[in-house]
């Protein structure tokens, strides 16, 4: 299973949470959050990081422009759109980045929320599921109600985030079938400060220690 450990800040908590098991780190690249981190900083701490693991951006409501020139500045694999793209931009940006992963956030409010996804999935390569929260866009603590994604299959992989943590994690496997998780503020002291603790407990509950 993927798992994604997301608003990674620290040079030294990256490198030891991919070696705990991290398949893939997360970088906020929204100014306005607390978790936010130039691309010099990433480059930082992708330089210490094992070459199979994810190192992905997060960003919102950004320029094809801007994005582009992250990838390249902080030597991205991968993409997260958390704002509100369209299916259009997203197809602009795979031509603008052909060999990088496009991972589409949906903020789940309802059950209806999800039937956006299968419009994403022909220009994106994985999706991703986060509560829906009314002033902020991920890294709330708040989960989704996981019962309404059991029926959920959509026709590419895709990852399980909002309130995540050791504690719950094996609740919401047992009733969804992601192909990976996201974390963030379930592994937290507090926004952009990684608990490693939190995070070895974490794999200790996924038997992946």
């Amino acid at each position: 299973m993927r798992v994604k450990i997301c608003g990674i800040t620290k040079p030294e908590q990256g490198k030891a949470i991919a070696h705990l098991g991290a398949t893939a780190l997360g970088f906020i690249c929204v100014p306005a959050s607390p978790r936010y981190v130039t691309p010099e900083q990433i480059r930082a701490v992708v330089a210490q990081l094992p070459p199979n693991v994810s190192r992905i951006g997060v960003f919102a409501d950004a320029s094809c422009e801007h994005i582009c020139q992250t990838v390249v500045t902080a030597y991205l694999t991968s993409v997260q759109l958390h704002g509100k793209e369209t299916t259009e931009f997203c197809q602009q940006l795979r031509q603008c980045l052909p060999n990088v992963e496009i991972i589409k956030a949906l903020r789940v409010r309802t059950k209806s929320d999800l039937t956006q996804a299968e419009a994403y999935t022909n220009c994106i390569d994985t999706l991703l599921l986060d509560a829906y929260h009314p002033q902020m866009l991920g890294g709330t603590g708040t989960t989704i109600d996981w019962t309404s994604l059991r029926q959920f299959y959509p026709s590419c992989p895709w990852l399980l985030a909002g309130g995540l943590t050791a504690d719950n994690v094996l609740d919401a496997l047992s009733q969804v079938q992601p192909s990976g998780i996201d974390l963030s503020s379930g592994v937290e002291r507090e926004p952009g400060d990684k608990d490693l603790n939190k995070v070895a407990q974490l794999f200790a509950k996924l038997g992946l220690t």
